[in-house]
């Protein structure tokens, strides 16, 4: 296996400068590029477009955020241009190059990242997965398409149908491989592979690679290229970490005050916040609504409309809290993303990386917060800190109060101070009577002021002449009772003689 590393400074001391222009990219490749504000490429990016062109099998390892996709996507693109075509036959169109993701958010944010890149050329993309339609992924297969990303289940579900063959597949990325390689991927992924030519290419790429991975990794790829351009499993420099101590069932109040308290601080209040359950995530979200918080859930028992909906809230700015759970740690990219909160501390070292890597992408600084309950959490906590090689500073709720104690003495102090002011205006109420602010404006009136109402009463002459009528008298003395009538007549008419 070999292993290749950051490319190290010239004699000047400073690194050699790469531009995508100096890997020999088509034009069109370039010109997508420039359309995106892209000019340099990312250390994995340096790494693995050149190794990718080769033809070779790679390993590829970088912190999240570092630009993985494009560094498998670009080369991929460039590989397959000789073999485009604008014809309408599907059979022109076969798949040849698939990308696997173990998520539907990551596959739709690969499968965008494609398209944007290949938008000048005639190769064809679509992205297939979970919770949606399959006829519309169907009808997008039939017709013919060069790149195809995928997430296993539904991959295998549009197999079972007929409605793709990959018996022309040429390269097979995994993305987020370590995850893909689970024992809960393994299975279809191994179905998957069976299904695809022994001569392709194999791409890995993952921000982090233990040591059962590697050995798992290696069944699938030949002699592959190792490219790490940072320590295995180290985080990014540009997230500052702390961990907050908190007492069991103080959590979610420390989470609206850690969100509160960066709104009042000038800073965003828009953040990720991670939990391990998805009755927790929903939990959560409901409570952080209930103090003022715009926040909306996200999991696995969510629809795929619904993730949609929300990572698009999310990403216009009307959703302040995006809970969820790691169906968003992995491949998430969301720019300029300020804050990431850990309600629960993770299981797993590695999905701890995954969830801070969504914060301080791109060169961009972040905050990664996470909340620490002693006793629980201790092991999980220590697993982290051997995993990234590195103590997480530890840092002081200021103001925070669990009990909600001082808010009610607060409270209780705002309504003694406003009875002594009611006190203080009943006592001068004999010497000053309490004036309202439209008094001045609004005339009262007066029934002494109209001389018509100091006259006595006298009654007028029509209604001394005014009798009852015979028939309502009578009426009155036999006890209130109607004139009886023929019970015909109240129907409608009188019954004739015989």
């Amino acid at each position: 296996m070999t292993t290749t590393t950051a490319p190290e400074p010239n004699t000047a001391g400073q690194t050699a400068v790469q531009t995508f222009e100096s890997f020999g990219l088509d034009a069109r490749i370039l010109r997508a590029l420039s359309d995106q504000g892209y000019t340099t490429p990312t250390p994995i990016q340096a790494q693995a477009i050149p190794v990718v062109l080769l033809g070779k099998d790679v390993m590829g390892a970088a912190q999240t955020g570092t630009g993985k996709t494009a560094g498998f996507a670009l080369p991929i693109i460039q590989r397959l241009l000789p073999l485009a075509n604008a014809s309408a036959s599907p059979a022109r169109h076969p798949v040849r190059a698939l990308m696997l993701t173990p998520t539907r958010e990551l596959a739709d944010q690969v499968y965008d990242n494609v398209a944007r890149y290949a938008k000048h050329t005639d190769l064809r993309s679509t992205v297939v997965f979970g919770g949606v339609d399959m006829n519309p992924q169907t009808d997008a297969l039939r017709r013919g398409v060069e790149i195809l990303v995928a997430t296993p289940g539904r991959l295998l579900d549009h197999v079972q149908q007929k409605s793709v063959n990959l018996s022309q597949v040429q390269m097979l990325v995994l993305d987020e491989a370590d995850r893909m390689l689970d024992m809960g991927f393994l299975p279809d992924l191994q179905r998957i592979i069976n299904l695809l030519p022994a001569q392709r290419q194999t791409l890995l790429f993952s921000a982090t690679f233990s040591a059962e991975i590697k050995r798992l990794a290696a069944s699938y790829l030949k002699q592959p290229v190792t490219i790490e351009v940072a320590r295995s499993n180290s985080t990014n420099e540009n997230v500052r970490q702390t961990v907050y101590q908190v007492e069991d069932g103080h959590k979610q109040a420390a989470v609206v005050h850690l969100l509160k308290q960066r709104a009042e601080q000038g800073l965003s209040r828009q953040c990720i916040v991670f939990v391990n359950s998805k009755i927790g995530c929903s939990r959560l979200a409901r409570h952080l609504e209930r103090e003022g918080i715009n926040a909306s859930a996200i999991h696995g028992d969510k629809t795929q409309t619904e993730r949609m909906q929300t990572l698009d809230g999310f990403k216009s700015g009307t959703i302040d809290a995006l809970v969820a759970t790691d169906v968003a740690a992995r491949g998430l990219d969301i720019p300029d993303m300020p804050c990431v909160i850990n309600f629960d501390v993770p299981y797993s070292a590695e999905d701890y990386v995954h969830r801070i890597g969504r914060t301080g992408r791109a060169g961009a600084s972040g905050d990664a917060l996470s909340i620490f309950v002693p006793g629980n959490d201790e092991r999980l906590l220590s697993d982290i800190e051997k995993l990234i090689k590195r103590s997480i500073p530890r840092g002081k709720l200021e103001g925070f109060d669990p009990t909600g104690e001082k808010s009610r003495q607060d409270d209780a102090e705002r309504r003694r101070q406003r009875g002594d002011l009611r006190r203080a205006r009943g006592n001068g109420d004999e010497e000053r009577p309490r004036r309202h602010e439209h008094s001045g404006s609004r005339q009262v009136f007066r029934p002494s002021d109209d001389p018509f109402f100091s006259r006595p009463y006298e009654p007028s002459a029509s209604s001394s002449q005014v009798k009852p009528s015979e028939e309502i008298a009578a009426a009155l003395s036999r006890g209130r009772q109607a004139p009886k009538r023929p019970v015909a007549a109240l129907l409608g008419g009188v019954p004739r003689k015989s």
